[in-house]
């Protein structure tokens, strides 16, 4: 079922909204078609992130039928998943607000300026939360098409992925829109044909960011589409006849590339691990049928502490009867580090001749303002609205390119210069 036809639940009542309730903290982010507040609830004392649409909405039933509010609220709960609490609609203006949950920083932000490369296990740790909510989406039938460092988010070393107004259903025919993701994570198949790509173009984002956190940097700084284009060629080489044919089958423009032989990934990242660079490599694969899926990296070897961490952590939580406090991906991590510091010390103390080698979310309160409406109930609705457009918040894009909204995070934007792009 697509996002555009998926039916919607508006609450019959819903709970009025004052001044009172929530009060605005700061501006923390603001693009062409939507800014971003920090706010605290005056009932529980929680801040939240406040997501504003410019753009006017018609009623409530547009307002639930916007393809990102349909896409968190089928995505949710989920421990990956930025969680929406709640939509407040303004009726005398057709503002709508989304409020979600507060998180500390995106991963741009996180590698902004560091003098030190990110340790692998803790990127290990970062890319595994984000193919958790790459598999949950596809399994929803949904896919992203612009995963990048500035749309996933992290707090206390929990991840999660965000700003779901680009997502497109799984079940969609292509040719799909050509120009969607932010190019530096654009797949090649989203960059020749016109618009023939799926699902896989999520994961070699997803490879993308991987390499941007080991490496502090990006891997295709592309400057255009034929620069763009030019960059994954000097890595990775050239396709071969087969594949570039099947690329042209799509594509009415016509085009040809020599025949090169790419650097390849691991002389730039020659601290990565072989099993770190087996699923970097695997992600980053040109050919879209031959790409690993978010699911199946899940399994990959790369994530084996990870995997193992996880078990303990459900055998503990049976075992104790109820949810821990400490979020489950903080746990993973804590456990996973425990287990790597058992094993140096075993190495330590051991001698050389004994070591081995090697659901639907909760109905939604939708309010009114006080300052803006009368307090009164607002009917419920059934309808949808085509998917707002958004403005991408960190890098100058080229004039056919469209615009995103800014991820949902605590700290300003950290915008990259027009020179690094």
């Amino acid at each position: 079922m697509s996002l555009e036809r998926e039916s919607t639940r508006s609450e019959s009542k819903t709970r009025v909204l004052t001044h009172k309730d929530y009060r605005v903290i700061e501006k923390i982010g603001a693009g062409t078609f939507s800014e971003v507040m920090k706010v605290k609830n005056m009932k529980d004392g929680k801040h939240y992130a406040c997501k504003t649409i410019k753009q006017s909405v018609g009623s409530v039933d547009q307002a639930h039928g916007l393809r990102e509010v349909q896409a968190m609220k089928r995505l949710s709960p989920h421990p990956n998943i930025l969680q929406l609490h709640e939509l407040i609609y303004d009726k005398d203006t057709g503002t709508l607000s989304l409020i979600c949950e507060l998180m500390d920083m995106n991963i741009y932000e996180f590698i902004k300026g560091r003098q030190h490369p990110v340790s692998e296990s803790k990127a290990k740790h970062f890319l595994f939360q984000l193919c958790r909510s790459l598999d949950h989406m596809h399994s929803r039938g949904i896919f992203h098409r612009d995963v990048k460092p500035e749309n996933i988010l992290i707090k206390n070393e929990v991840l999660k992925l965000a700003d779901f107004g680009s997502c497109r259903s799984i079940s969609s025919r292509p040719p799909h829109t050509e120009y969607i993701s932010t190019r530096w994570y654009r797949a090649p198949e989203c960059l020749l044909t016109d618009g023939h790509y799926s699902q896989k173009m999520d994961v070699w984002s997803a490879g993308c960011v991987f390499f941007e956190i080991l490496s502090l940097s990006p891997l295709f700084p592309g400057r255009n589409e034929l620069d763009q284009v030019n960059k994954i060629h000097e890595v990775l080489g050239s396709p071969d006849g087969t594949l570039l044919q099947k690329f042209k089958q799509s594509r009415a423009m016509r085009f040809d590339f020599p025949p090169r032989k790419g650097c390849g990934i691991p002389p730039l990242v020659p601290h990565c691990s072989p099993a770190g660079l087996s699923l970097l490599e695997q992600m980053l694969t040109y050919d879209p049928e031959q790409r690993i899926s978010a699911r199946a990296a899940l399994q990959h070897t790369c994530f084996r502490e990870l995997r193992v961490a996880e078990r303990r952590v459900g055998l503990r939580r049976k075992g104790e009867g109820e949810s821990s406090n400490t979020p489950a991906s903080d746990q993973l991590w804590r456990l996973a580090r425990q287990g790597r510091r058992q094993v140096r010390q075993q190495l330590k103390l051991e001698p050389l001749s004994r070591r081995h080698c090697p659901l639907e979310l909760p109905k939604l309160n939708l309010g009114v303002p006080a300052h803006t409406l009368p307090a009164h109930t607002l009917p419920a609705h059934r309808g949808s609205l085509p998917a707002i457009s958004k403005c991408h918040s960190r890098l100058n894009r080229p004039k056919e390119e469209p615009h995103h909204l800014k991820s949902f995070c605590m700290p300003r934007a950290l915008e990259r210069h027009p020179q690094d792009y």
